[in-house]
């Protein structure tokens, strides 16, 4: 099937196909300058996030300036004297990124007049001048300092009321990541990772630079597609915090490493990042460059995997640690993440169920610890049947309309609509139920097993099976008032939800 023309923009993200979808489909970083299979469908940017280049860039070192000198020639007070205090590091740092924000703007503006700035160049010097990356990661900037030298909690601060009362309540299976999302201002991931390294004391374990950290996470948490309905910054968020909670079940809080606790969370923040919205079958299809690359084998992850090396290696997050070390945390990370693939759950499902008959598992071994992270990991991407209803449903709609999307697209394009794709055809209660019976309800019932079982468990399972039953009597139901009776009465909403807060 010859490439599609017009499908795929000029960065290899996909076009506005007119649906109203505004889908923007993976990036591919590793591409090479005048490709001569998609150097049709490029075109001489002019752009920088929507902004032009020569209105962007002059604004922004304005606005450094700005802050630059209210910092240095404002009024001695309180706050002047606690910054003075601080310490110059930042003052550095501000400095730094002035300057290189500087040399970046007259680099970028004469390349936009001659229209030769490189898609990969693009997205990285985008990274670099964002303002709001660096307005979160230097509080400098942002006129606050700590309360005392040294706190590692940057975050702090920032923590409005109601979110830092959910972070306190975080490790229960009830917590509503759509409420702390809007509460910290569709921040929650960057916000809920800090917050758990912070309780797991990683920072100061593997002396990790708090600002690297931010700079890190904020790189993740962008390279997420807000526009996808399913796979965005909250889904990750929400796979983190159920992370959280696996990492907690007795069976495991004894027998993990910190070096296991920071994989775990790092893989369940980063395992879709960049996701396009469309599957793997799709990327083939349409003969999409990061199929060719991987080989039509574990794309996405694969993707994935290799987004986040890159954003480790850019922020620098690592670079203090051995060499033989960082390499070994990145192969982990891809391992974990590369298990997310749904193709290859029969594989780890019969491998767990072995284990678990044979009672040969031995979580004082490294390998085994691993394989139970890639299974925790499993569980907690495809947890959203084991949720509260209202929770619950909620991701079922939302993954059910990137489905729909897709089908849209392909019917769009004269592609063969994939399968749970057909609006028409496939309803969001027939797909539920079948996800959970085939996918989720297997998976979780060799977890139970596992944690032998803890209330956790028994709290999932119980959600598990009446979110089950709900769904199997909405596809039945022969009318719609019949169908009514089954909605929430509050909507989308919160925390409360079925049964007890388990810790």
């Amino acid at each position: 099937m010859p490439v599609l023309e017009g499908l795929w923009g000029p960065d290899l993200r996909m076009r506005d196909s007119g649906l109203g979808v505004g889908v923007e489909v993976g990036v591919c970083p590793d591409e090479a300058p005048r490709s001569p299979v998609w150097g049709p469908l490029r075109m001489p940017p002019v752009t920088c996030g929507g902004l032009s280049l020569a209105l962007e860039l002059p604004t922004l070192i304005r606005q450094l300036r700005a802050a630059w000198r209210a910092r240095r020639g404002g009024p001695l007070g309180p706050e002047r004297s606690q910054a003075s205090a601080w310490g110059e590091a930042e003052k550095e740092e501000l400095e730094e990124v002035k300057h290189g924000i500087q040399a970046r703007s007259t680099h970028l503006e004469a390349s936009a007049q001659q229209g030769e700035v490189e898609s990969g160049t693009r997205r990285k010097v985008k990274r670099l001048l964002s303002f709001q990356r660096y307005c979160h990661a230097s509080r400098l900037l942002r006129g606050l300092v700590p309360h005392t030298p040294g706190s590692l909690h940057l975050l702090d601060d920032d923590y409005l009321g109601q979110a830092a009362h959910m972070l306190s309540k975080v490790g229960t299976w009830n917590f509503d990541i759509f409420l702390f999302d809007r509460l910290t201002n569709g921040n929650s991931l960057v916000t809920l990772m800090c917050h758990l390294f912070n309780v797991y004391g990683l920072i100061h374990h593997f002396q990790l630079d708090m600002v690297k950290l931010h700079r890190f996470l904020g790189m993740v948490q962008e390279d997420y597609h807000s526009q996808n309905p399913y796979h965005n910054a909250v889904h990750a968020a929400d796979v983190t915090q159920a992370m959280y909670c696996y990492l907690k079940e007795p069976k495991l809080v004894e027998q993990l490493s910190p070096l296991d606790v920071f994989l775990g969370l790092m893989a369940a923040a980063a395992h879709d990042v960049d996701h396009p919205g469309v599957n793997q079958p799709f990327l083939i299809k349409t003969r999409h460059h990061l199929a060719s690359l991987y080989q039509n084998t574990s794309v996405l992850e694969s993707h994935h995997w290799r987004s986040t090396v890159g954003m480790l290696r850019e922020s620098g997050l690592l670079s203090h640690l051995p060499a033989d070390m960082s390499q070994d945390i990145e192969q982990q990370l891809g391992s974990l993440i590369l298990a997310t693939d749904i193709s290859r759950q029969n594989e780890f499902l019969l491998t767990f169920r072995e284990h678990l008959d044979n009672q040969d598992l031995d979580l004082q071994l490294a390998s085994h610890r691993h394989f139970i992270l890639q299974i925790a990991l499993k569980c907690a991407d495809v947890c959203n049947p084991c949720r509260v209803w209202e929770l619950s449903r909620q991701w079922s709609e939302r993954v059910c309309e990137e489905f729909y999307r897709q089908g849209d697209l392909e019917r769009k394009f004269d592609l063969e609509i994939s399968p749970l794709c057909n609006q028409q055809a496939d309803s969001v209660p027939a797909i539920q139920t079948g996800f959970i019976s085939y996918i989720v309800e297997p998976l979780f019932e060799e977890w139970h097993r596992f944690t032998e079982p803890s209330p956790l468990s028994q709290t999932m399972m119980g959600h598990l099976h009446k979110n089950k039953a709900r769904w199997s009597r909405l596809r039945y139901a022969q009318t719609p008032s019949e169908a009514e009776e089954f909605q929430p009465e509050g909507g989308g909403g919160g925390g409360g939800g079925e049964g007890a807060d388990i810790p």
